[in-house]
């Protein structure tokens, strides 16, 4: 309810009616109408200040939530009957209308969102988070279930393949159930991974197996596995199977790499089975055949 005071001063009105109303200066709003006019000599003139006082309505977060609410469904035109049930550790709204579907939206997007907007004034100005739940028709409690039974299916199926299992996206509200859901379960560990709105529960296995290098393929094939040939030397994919080559002896000064071989025109490929490089010893020792040479029978 909002008054109008006058007075000598702008002051002297506000004092006057916080004391008439039994308000403190903080749980008032307070307008000045008019300053006010002292006046000339004798006073002639003057003009009393006037002020308007209005109590202000301290809301609690659940309320203003619940006032915002209300506005929201006006505006898109829903008739909702919003109401706050619980406001304590946590602040629990409650929708009714005539059309639960409506207001639920496809697997819970509007309500979903709804929350979010109640948990973003119900927390404004607080500097630890409130959790605010909105809920329509024992949804959040049939959803909650059902996510359970889906966080148990998925940790066993964790288990059974060894492998991480990634959940769909969800948002905070219905991660905390996943990961609340397991977080006595000996068997599994879960994490929140990405970003919102697409973030997602990861649920990973103790016994979690390590990558094989020699598996792969569908089924767990070897990948490395021989190569199975017909009669005629083709394997079964229709490729030429050709014979591997056998390395030289250890008595064998040979190379096992492709070797020269001096002809009269050259050299050839795949001839000559010495060494490559150039030979670094007395070439007047010996000839190639080991015999002495002129050259050291004339010395």
């Amino acid at each position: 309810m909002e008054k109008v005071f006058t007075g000598k001063t702008a002051e002297e009105a506000i004092a006057a009616g916080l004391a008439e109303m039994g308000l403190n200066r903080e749980d008032a709003e307070i307008v000045v109408l008019d300053e006010g006019k002292k006046g000339g000599l004798f006073g002639i003139g003057a003009a009393p200040a006037q002020v308007s006082i209005k109590r202000v309505e301290r809301l609690t977060d659940g309320e203003r939530a619940v006032r915002f609410l209300e506005g929201l469904f006006e505006r898109v035109g829903q008739d909702v009957v919003v109401t706050l049930t619980e406001e304590g550790e946590r602040i629990v709204i409650e929708l009714t209308t005539a059309s639960a579907k409506s207001v639920i939206g496809r697997r819970g997007e509007f309500i979903d969102a709804v929350q979010i907007l109640a948990g973003a004034v119900a927390n404004t100005g607080r500097t630890d988070y409130k959790r605010v739940v909105v809920d329509c028709g024992n949804y959040r409690e049939e959803r909650e279930e059902t996510l359970r039974r889906v966080a148990a299916k998925m940790a066993a199926k964790a288990v059974r393949l060894g492998k991480r299992v990634r959940l769909e996206p969800m948002n905070p509200y219905e991660r905390r159930i996943i990961h609340a859901a397991l977080v006595d379960d000996e068997n599994v560990t879960t994490k929140s991974e990405g970003k919102e709105p697409a973030r997602f529960v990861v649920i990973i296995p103790k016994n979690m197996r390590t990558f094989d290098r020699n598996r792969g393929g569908r089924g767990g094939k070897d990948r490395y596995r021989e190569r199975r040939t017909d009669n005629n030397g083709y394997d079964r994919d229709g490729r030429k199977i050709y014979p591997k080559r056998e390395l030289p002896k250890e008595s064998t000064p040979q190379s096992s790499g492709t070797t020269l071989g001096r002809t009269q025109s050259g050299y050839k490929k795949g001839s000559f089975s010495g060494f490559f490089g150039t030979y670094l010893g007395n070439s007047r020792d010996e000839n190639a055949d080991g015999e002495t040479t002129q050259e050291q029978k004339d010395e």
